[in-house]
């Protein structure tokens, strides 16, 4: 992954509750970026970069991830004491996606999607506990009549709480009743193929291995950032050995 230097802040994006923004860098591209100081900390930004590189791993479009740097002179020079406040707590590593300018947020009425990419997303979002792509809020945008993933912060929510991350590995996820894109995902079958011949192991090794060790050190939980990637691939493996199981899961709840 990259990492780019923030050169603006543009303007705050408040649809949700931990405000990330609009932000220029010194690639001249302009990004979303989420940030370490929002509420749910360094996790949300791990959740998202597993959750995108794994959905870019198997074929899903989503916006190029990258490291951003946060420099302090932006807190001093923001009015809103709530910005400024996020922004002073987020000096250092962030988590940026390219910004998809003039995209639209998919809406299961009208917006269209293939039956095996459908499928596809449905999977991926058991494998990684995904509980946030419902109709009330979808986390996918059309861009130039493609559909993009983007948010996966809520994702992987295990790693809230270390104390039984074996067990939540091997639990179903009955959350996918209420999937946007249930209805559609008429090639379950297919799309478990497809990820099951498209994911090694050495593939989710090398996605967590990215992580920053900055972000995998929290106080009061003495795993180091090793034994936590080592736990990321393994929560993640033992998943993708379960996907007959949540491939019917899924079935019978559409």
């Amino acid at each position: 992954m990259r990492t780019v230097a923030v050169t603006r802040y543009v303007h705050p994006l408040r649809e949700g509750g931990s405000l990330p923004a609009v932000v220029e860098a010194d690639d001249d591209f302009p990004y979303v970026i989420k940030f370490r100081g929002a509420g749910q900390g360094p996790k949300a930004l791990i959740a998202e970069l597993i959750g995108g590189e794994l959905a870019r791993l198997i074929g899903l479009r989503v916006p190029e991830l990258v490291f951003m740097e946060l420099d302090e002179s932006f807190s001093r020079l923001e009015p809103d004491q709530e910005i400024q406040d996020l922004l002073r707590f987020s000096i250092g590593l962030n988590l940026g996606l390219h910004y998809r300018s003039g995209a639209i947020t998919y809406d299961p009425l009208v917006s269209k999607v293939q039956p095996l990419e459908a499928s596809m997303i449905v999977l991926l979002d058991s494998l990684i506990t995904n509980i946030d792509r419902t109709a009330r809020n979808t986390n996918m945008l059309v861009w130039k009549r493609e559909l993009w993933l983007i948010d996966h912060g809520a994702c992987l929510y295990f790693h809230h709480s270390w104390n039984n991350w074996e067990e939540q590995a091997q639990r179903l996820f009955p959350m996918v009743k209420n999937h946007v894109l249930l209805p559609k995902a008429t090639a379950l079958e297919e799309a478990a193929d497809a990820i099951r011949s498209l994911v090694r192991k050495e593939d989710l090794e090398e996605i967590v291995s990215v992580i920053p060790d900055e972000w995998l050190i929290e106080e009061g939980n003495e795993m180091t950032p090793a034994q936590k990637r080592e736990a990321y691939v393994a929560f993640l493996w033992i998943r993708l050995g379960n996907l007959d199981q949540l491939t019917k899961e899924a079935a019978d709840a559409r």
